[in-house]
């Protein structure tokens, strides 16, 4: 037996030691970790062979409209509480609770609540099926309703269920797992394959079972994938840890999407670095200049389908204000490419006559708490300014924040409608986005919503829910360039549908070869595509890591965000942070924090194996 040297010190005995000691203590918690994770996945793929959709020659299920009002109603399921968690990562579902109820004159009540929702889940187990009051509400919800039914019990129960005509999930076992399935299944976030294996009444004959895909997103675990979660987990803790140690960020958020399934998705810190309150998966962050992509660029996308916009076109051909200027014969292309000559900003002063403190008939435009700019400002002040901004030169790459102030004003020409109702209307509520959008402040608690910087400069407060941006915010918070807020799962959504290549939901919003062309190098003298920042071939620079694949695309945000669109690995990734709180620091960029989690999900992703369940 080897000994250990006699020259080593009592320190280095001890250091040994306790590495020694922290390996083993480590140990056994990743290997529980990562059996009940391989258990979970057993059950998921039992889950799935014993799960059967009747009732769906129509084609309800998976449900498509997400602009509809939708309720859940729990007849005494016993994981209600998963299942409708599981619902509402793809729509905003109201849960009502109607176990207990026993008698008509409280579903005579519940279904007044329900007047203005034209969709019903409604969890039950199989002996629900027997009770006649029950039986009695649901039938009524079918007449009146898009109804339907998820059931858990043995198949032989369904005898008692041939007078529905309503889409039905049915699941043999009730588990937190099969709810969760269950749940999925509705929405499309799994696909299911079942079939009855025997005849259970004249209508439920054997062989009966509609098969569906999956169409949305998935949650699930980094081994479904064939990642072990320790090897995604452990570096992208360290890394975000180191983060908020060396006050690059008091918190963040960070979430992994791979073959269209959410397989990491972790709050991390606090909303500022007095910890107050901690940071939440389900906190609103201010994305930045993730909005030239995630709202500005994808009206363009979408004008350019439909012909309403040409690349090739010029910005006079589009803004009558702009013919007699400099910025005239501006391509479209060029523009969103960052080189047409545009400068990388210009000055915007504020006068003593352009704010006030109180809002009045002539100062509505709202950028702060106590800041409140003249109605006019932009048309008099702003845009002016941007037409006559001194150009640079044509062809080369300049960074500028401009480029959307003057295709935001495109898109509003040609859509006819504002940039903030369009990109809800056409994209993030049709999509199941339930916080994206600009103004956040209009729709949410203040309390959701993660502060930025203390400004006390311009608006002299601490910014929460009011755009980071100057420039936005003396557009009242709605430009093309910044101002968009959001949730990591609203992005999820969005640039999954991207690597889709435009399709969600069974829905198509883009054309392929349009996310193709947007998504692609299109520049001689930068490594941009249309609007989107792409892969840089500098190796040199590891941008966005140096791990990412050519393909990838995606952008950064000032206030310490990224979204990050692998097709090569069919890999989303998004970093949430409010770096600039309490003001500005560069730490997150010295530290190489975001490259450094993207990289570690590379490798976490070459050292894994596939699994059995995607055998």
């Amino acid at each position: 037996m080897r000994r250990f040297s006699p020259q080593l010190s009592f320190l280095q005995y001890f250091t040994l030691a306790l590495i020694i000691l922290i390996s083993f203590a480590g140990r056994p918690v990743e290997e529980s970790s990562r059996k009940k994770n391989l258990t979970w996945l057993q059950q998921h793929k039992e889950a799935a062979k014993t799960t059967v959709l009747l009732n769906n020659q129509k084609g309800f299920l998976p449900i498509k409209d997400l602009s509809q009002k939708i309720a859940s109603i729990n007849l005494g399921a016993t994981f209600g509480p998963q299942f409708d968690s599981l619902l509402n990562k793809y729509t905003f579902v109201t849960s009502f609770a109607a176990s207990g109820f026993d008698n008509d004159s409280l579903f005579n009540r519940l279904q007044d609540e329900l007047k203005f929702y034209q969709t019903v889940i409604v969890q039950l187990p199989e002996a629900a099926l027997q009770d006649d009051v029950k039986r009695a509400f649901l039938e009524q919800l079918q007449q009146t309703k898009h109804l339907v039914l998820a059931v858990y019990g043995k198949q032989s129960a369904l005898s008692n269920a041939d007078i529905f005509t309503a889409p039905m999930i049915w699941v043999e076992k009730e588990t937190p797992i099969t709810a969760q399935f269950a749940a999925q299944a509705i929405f499309g976030g799994v696909p299911v394959t079942g079939k009855l294996d025997k005849s259970y009444s004249a209508k439920y004959q054997k062989g009966a079972g509609s098969l569906t895909k999956a169409t949305r997103l998935k949650y699930s675990i980094p081994e479904e994938v064939g990642i072990n979660a320790a090897d995604l987990e452990q570096p992208i803790d360290a890394i975000v840890a180191e983060a908020i140690q060396q006050q690059a960020t008091p918190g963040a958020v960070v979430m992994v999407v791979k073959d269209g399934k959410v397989i990491f998705n972790k709050a991390y810190g606090h909303h500022t670095y007095g910890k107050s309150r901690l940071t939440q998966i389900t906190d609103i962050y201010d994305l930045a200049s993730i909005t030239k992509i995630s709202a500005t660029t994808m009206a363009v996308m979408q004008l350019y389908d439909q012909k309403h916009v040409n690349l090739t076109s010029t910005l006079g051909s589009y803004i009558p204000s702009a013919r007699n200027t400099s910025k005239a014969n501006l391509t479209i292309k060029d523009i969103l490419l960052h080189q047409s000559g545009l400068p990388a900003g210009v000055n915007l002063p504020v006068l003593a006559k352009d704010a006030q403190k109180t809002p009045s008939e002539l100062y509505t435009v709202q950028a702060g708490d106590s800041l409140f700019l003249r109605k006019d400002y932009y048309k008099e002040v702003m845009w002016p300014r941007m037409l006559q901004a001194k150009m640079a030169t044509p062809g080369k790459y300049v960074y500028s924040d401009i480029t959307m102030y003057l295709i935001k004003e495109v898109v509003e020409r040609q859509a006819q409608e504002p940039l903030d109702a369009l990109v809800q209307e056409r994209f993030y509520r049709p999509l199941g986005m339930q916080t994206a959008g600009f103004l956040p402040l209009q729709r949410f608690d203040k309390n959701r919503i993660v502060p930025t910087e203390d400004d006390t400069y311009f608006r002299k407060s601490l910014l929460q829910g009011y755009v980071h941006d100057g420039g936005a915010a003396r557009l009242g918070g709605v430009s093309g360039h910044a101002g968009l807020f959001s949730t990591a799962n609203d992005m999820a959504i969005l640039y999954q549908m991207m690597l889709n290549r435009g399709t969600y939901g069974g829905v198509e919003y883009f054309k392929p070869t349009t996310v193709d062309l947007f998504t692609a190098k299109q520049s001689a003298v930068s490594r941009r595509g249309l609007g989107f920042d792409r892969w840089d071939p500098d190796s040199a620079k590891g941008y966005p890591s140096k791990l990412a694949s050519p393909a990838t695309y995606g952008h950064t945000g000032y206030t310490g965000t990224c979204v990050w669109v692998d097709p090569a690995q069919n890999l989303v990734y998004i970093f949430l942070s409010n770096r600039v709180h309490p003001k500005v620091s560069n730490k997150l960029l010295s530290l190489n924090i975001r490259p450094r989690i993207q990289d570690a999900i590379y490798a976490a992703i070459k050292k894994g194996t596939p699994t059995a369940l995607n055998q």
